[in-house]
C-alpha cells in the first residue's frame, strides 16, 4: 500500500520539482539559499540509475532556467554505486560536466559507514577534475572522521559537517551526544581555519552558539561559512541567521521515493510524530 504524501509534507517539499519550486522561491525571497535533494537511495539496476542521472541533469537545468538560488545534493547509490564503481564514476562525471557547464555545484551526500571510504575516494577523483563544482559531507560521529577531515581540509575541499544521520555501532561511531558535540567542534575548527567556505549543518543550539562565538573570537567573518538546516525544521531560526548577517541554506528534499527520508525525520524527535498524527486528522 502506498502511503499518502500528505504525511510527509512537513519534511518534503513535494513529489516533483514543479511541486518544490514555489517553496524554493519563497525561501529565496527571504534570502535563504537552497540545496535541492531528489530523494532515493540504493538503486540496483542500470535503467533506474541512468534515469536518475538524467533527472539530476534536468534538475540542474531547471534551477538555471528558473533562476533559483539553489544547488543540488546527490547520493552515489542513486548513480549505481551498488552496481559497479566504475559505472557510478562515469555517471558522476557525466553529471558534473553539466554542472560545470552551468557553473553549478553538486554536494555528494554521505550514506551509511559501509560507503564512507568509496564515497571519499570518488569525491577526491571528482575534485581533481571539477574543483569548486563538487563538495562532500563528513559525519562527525564516525571515529574515522578525524583523519578524513584533516585530509579533506589539506586539499581545500568544500565540506558540509553534520553530526551523522544513520544508526551506527559503537565500533564505527561515537554514541554519546557530548562526545559527538566535541568531535563536531574539533572538526569545525579545522574547516574554519583551513578551508575557504565550510558548511555548518546542525539544529543544535549549543553548537550554533559555539560556532558564532568561535568565529567572532577568531576574526572569522560571517561571510566565510554558512549555517544549514533541513526543510520543515526551524525556518524562523534560518530567517534570524539572515537578519544577523550570516549565510543560511536549507536542504529541500523532494521526489516520489520520500518514505525512507520521512521515516528518519520521524524517528528523530517525538514532536515530529505528533505533527504527522495531527495531519492525519485534518480535514
Amino acid at each position: 500500500m502506498k502511503l499518502p504524501f500528505v504525511l510527509a509534507k512537513k519534511f518534503v517539499a513535494g513529489e516533483s520539482f514543479v511541486d518544490a519550486k514555489p517553496e524554493v522561491e519563497h525561501l529565496n525571497d527571504k534570502k535563504i539559499k537552497i540545496t535541492l535533494d531528489l530523494l532515493g537511495e540504493n538503486v540496483k539496476d542500470c535503467e533506474t540509475a541512468d534515469a536518475t542521472v538524467q533527472s539530476y541533469i534536468d534538475l540542474i537545468n531547471s534551477i538555471k532556467e528558473a533562476q533559483l538560488e539553489s544547488n543540488i545534493s546527490i547520493k552515489l547509490t542513486m548513480l549505481g554505486l551498488d552496481i559497479d564503481r566504475s559505472y557510478c564514476k562515469e555517471n558522476l562525471f557525466k553529471l558534473l560536466e553539466v554542472t560545470r557547464e552551468n557553473d553549478q555545484f553538486v554536494r555528494i551526500d554521505m550514506e551509511g559507514s559501509d560507503y564512507t571510504q568509496v564515497t571519499i575516494d570518488l569525491f577526491k577523483e571528482a575534485y581533481k577534475e571539477f574543483g569548486k563544482h563538487v563538495g562532500i559531507v563528513i559525519q562527525a560521529y564516525l571515529h574515522r572522521s578525524k583523519n578524513d577531515i584533516h585530509e579533506l581540509a589539506q586539499i581545500g575541499a568544500d565540506v558540509r559537517i553534520c553530526k551523522g544521520a544513520y544508526s551506527e555501532p559503537k565500533e564505527s561511531a561515537l554514541q554519546n551526544m557530548d562526545a559527538i558535540r566535541e568531535a563536531y567542534k574539533e572538526y569545525t575548527k579545522i574547516l574554519l581555519q583551513k578551508t575557504p567556505y565550510p558548511r555548518i549543518a546542525t539544529h543544535d543550539d549549543k553548537l550554533i552558539e559555539w560556532v558564532k562565538g568561535y568565529a567572532d573570537e577568531n576574526g572569522i567573518g560571517k561571510d566565510r561559512f554558512e549555517f544549514q538546516m533541513l526543510y520543515g525544521l526551524r525556518q524562523d531560526t534560518m530567517e534570524a541567521f539572515v537578519e544577523e548577517g550570516y549565510n543560511a541554506r536549507i536542504y529541500v528534499p523532494f521526489g516520489t521515493m520520500w518514505f525512507p527520508y520521512f521515516k528518519r525525520r520521524l524517528m528523530e524527535r517525538k514532536e515530529n510524530i505528533w505533527f504527522v498524527i495531527s495531519t492525519m486528522f485534518q480535514k
